[in-house]
């Protein structure tokens, strides 16, 4: 390949190595010198420019591209016309990527000029989704070296496996203490992740965990014409022997494989009852978000199988992300060794609703509003007592006199609530293991509903997130383990993070509250009186 500068005129049918910009004349990078070229080139005066020139048995850069991209395109593939050197590859329709990695890296092999990138192996993707693309680097390539990529690729590197599988039958096991709306929860998410792959749940049972049960209700699903059965275990399954593969070898059916090096996900079991796959899924497949579990349905979803040898090939990468539901450090924790708990009150606010007057300073039953919010805090399980203070602060933190608590002053009440909830987070003693936050204007917040929270916030168990719920509704305050600190201190303006508990749902323990006292807060003049009437 001949490569240099050239008089227009000498240009001709070469291809420019740089965008050309001089005056009105713009000539793009790749572009092939004509005669209407050359003719532009003079008339902007330009005395030069910078061509590459293919030599005997050079191939182009498109034509080079092209040629891999068709080669390396399977079933369910399209590839695109090939530009400036590339040439994408996209989905002909939904299903799941299928890799040839061995293939991938023999054209990657061949040359630094030909490079080959593919979207992850298995991911499911959707119709026009881009997969890959073939890019060549230089402005052309020996033929040998495409003829030796192609050769390289044997009759394709990329396929889409179609979704074959359609129906589904789930079952769910039932012990006390598992409430009905966490199957709702499950059979929602689980429909969510069938709908791409069109499938469907045709069926679904909820029966005791035990052998018996599980048996018949397996059968059924099997005689409903189930392509696929999702069994969801009240308990995990712990051993070969458990519940869940015990019931699948008692209807003739075999263990693949339990467990995977797929983080969330490891406790799943995978096998067949005849031609029909079994998923004995992990707990963490009730959550959206991306676990082990996904990885297999998927595959399955496309009539791919799912083996020993695949599974356990899954290792690197399968940790997919830090759960915060994860007792850390694993040990078993003593009973009361996850309850140092901080108590932190916000009184802070400029009380712009109330038109004037700051409200935690209003009175009821003889007791300014921040006082009683305060002694309730201090009378409850919390270790320490933060309050937060900015708007008129020596006001209210002489109301708070001879109170045992620690006052933390935020300059920047002005913005909003966020800030004072930083300053309180940032104020809680390092040995904390959380905070429940309060806010100074809920007065009919107890010391026993701070305790019940206390007592429901159990990092052990997953629970790192305690809420009081009534009808529904969830209400304050909150208690959050301290493996939120950092996302509370995200928060900005005048809002609340709220967010942050829909976004960590799994980690929510929610606290039964009877009455308004959870949602009553004092904002308006109307407010407090009907909590001085009440």
């Amino acid at each position: 390949m001949k490569f240099g500068p050239a008089s227009p005129e000498d240009a001709l049918g070469g291809v420019t190595v740089h965008t050309l910009r001089q005056g009105s004349l713009v000539l793009k990078k790749g572009t092939t010198i004509g005669p209407a070229e050359i003719t532009a080139l003079n008339k902007a005066g330009v005395k030069e420019v910078v061509v590459v020139r293919l030599e005997h048995g050079e191939v182009s850069e498109d034509v080079a591209a092209a040629s891999i991209a068709r080669a390396v395109a399977g079933d369910g593939v399209h590839v695109e016309r090939a530009f400036t050197g590339r040439a994408n590859l996209f989905a002909a329709r939904a299903g799941v990527l299928v890799v040839d990695r061995a293939a991938v890296d023999r054209i990657n092999g061949v040359d630094e000029a030909i490079t080959f990138a593919t979207l992850s192996a298995f991911k499911p993707v959707v119709e026009g989704e881009m997969i890959a693309t073939v890019k060549l680097i230089p402005f052309g390539v020996e033929g040998r070296l495409r003829d030796a990529a192609v050769d390289a690729a044997k009759g394709g590197a990329l396929r889409i496996a179609p979704y074959v599988i359609k129906r589904v039958g789930v079952v769910s096991t039932m012990l006390p203490g598992l409430a009905p709306k966490v199957i709702d929860k499950t059979l929602r998410v689980t429909e969510e992740r069938l709908a791409p792959a069109g499938a469907t749940i045709i069926a679904e049972r909820r029966v005791p965990h035990d052998e018996t049960a599980l048996k018949a209700a397996m059968k059924e699903m099997l005689g409903l014409g189930a392509e696929l059965v999702i069994v969801f275990g009240a308990s995990a399954i712990a051993d070969r022997r458990d519940v869940i593969p015990a019931a699948l070898s008692g209807i003739g059916g075999a263990i693949e494989h339990f467990g995977m090096p797929v983080d969330p996900g490891n406790l799943l079991l995978v096998g067949r009852a005849g031609d029909i796959p079994v998923l004995g899924a992990p707990g963490c497949a009730r959550s959206p978000v991306e676990n082990g579990f996904d990885w297999v349905l998927v595959r399955l979803l496309a009539g791919l199988k799912v083996n020993r040898a695949e599974l356990t090939g899954m290792g690197v990468g399968g940790l997919l992300m830090e759960i915060v539901t994860r007792p850390q450090p694993r040990e078993s924790l003593e009973p009361d060794s996850n309850r140092h708990v901080s108590a932190v009150v916000l009184a802070a606010g400029r009380s712009t609703r109330m038109g004037g007057p700051n409200k935690l300073l209003a009175e009821l039953e003889g007791k300014k509003l921040v006082r009683i919010v305060a002694e309730q805090a201090l009378a409850s399980k919390a270790r320490d007592v933060i309050v937060v203070t900015g708007h008129q602060a020596d006001l209210v933190e002489n109301a708070l006199a001879g109170l045992d608590v620690k006052f933390v002053r935020n300059p920047e009440f002005a913005s909003g609530l966020a800030s004072s909830v930083k300053a309180g987070v940032s104020a809680v003693p390092k040995q904390a293991d959380g905070a429940v936050i309060c806010l100074g204007d809920m007065p009919m917040i107890s010391a026993d509903l701070i305790d019940r929270l206390i007592d429901a916030f159990a990092p052990d168990r997953g629970n790192l997130i305690a809420v009081p719920v009534s009808g529904g509704r969830r209400g304050n305050p909150v208690l959050w383990s301290r493996r939120f600190f950092n996302e509370l201190m995200t928060l900005d303006g005048d809002v609340g993070a709220r967010h942050l508990i829909a976004k960590h749902n799994e980690a929510v323990a929610e606290v039964p509250v009877e009455g308004d006292s959870a949602f009553l807060d004092i904002d308006t003049p109307q407010a407090l009186e009907a909590a001085r009437g009440s």
